[in-house]
C-alpha cells in the first residue's frame, strides 16, 4: 500500500496531476524544504505550480525504492524539463534541457502522507542554469 501511495505521489502527482494532493495528504500535511514550509493540500499544490512553471515537457523518474520502515518511505528521483526562461539570473537559454536529483522521505498517517522531507541537487540545477 505504502509502495503504491509513493508511486502515485512522484509518478503521477509530480509529473503534473497536481490535484491528486487531495487524496495524497492529510489535511494537515507539512512539507519539509531547506528553505519553506508548505502546510496542507493547497499549498502543496501551488508549491508544485511554481517549481514546474519554469519547464515544459517535465519528467520525473523514480531511480531508487520506495524504501519502506515502517510509517516512513524513502526515495531517489530524477526531475528533468525543458527550461522556458524567466528565472531571475539564469544565463541558459530558453529551451536547454535539464536534470536533477533529490531524495524524498515521507511519514504515512492512516492512508495518505502527513509529513514531507525534501532535499534536492539546487547547486546542479543552478549550474545547468548558468546561474553560478
Amino acid at each position: 500500500m505504502i509502495a503504491t501511495l509513493y508511486e502515485r505521489w512522484l509518478l503521477e502527482m509530480w509529473n503534473g496531476d497536481f490535484e491528486l494532493a487531495h487524496d495524497l495528504v492529510t489535511p494537515g500535511f507539512v512539507g519539509h524544504w531547506p528553505d519553506k514550509e508548505v502546510t496542507g493540500p493547497g499549498e502543496l499544490i501551488e508549491m508544485l505550480r511554481q517549481g514546474h512553471a519554469p519547464f515544459g515537457d517535465v519528467s520525473v523518474t523514480l531511480d531508487v525504492g520506495p524504501i519502506i520502515d515502517g510509517d516512513r518511505v524513502a526515495a531517489r528521483w530524477t526531475f528533468g524539463g525543458s527550461y522556458r526562461g524567466g528565472l531571475p539570473g539564469a544565463t541558459a537559454p530558453a529551451g536547454t534541457r535539464v536534470t536533477f536529483s533529490g531524495h524524498d522521505i515521507l511519514r504515512v498517517e492512516g492512508e495518505r502522507f502527513a509529513e514531507y522531507w525534501v532535499i534536492s541537487d539546487g547547486q546542479a540545477l543552478a549550474r545547468r542554469l548558468g546561474m553560478d
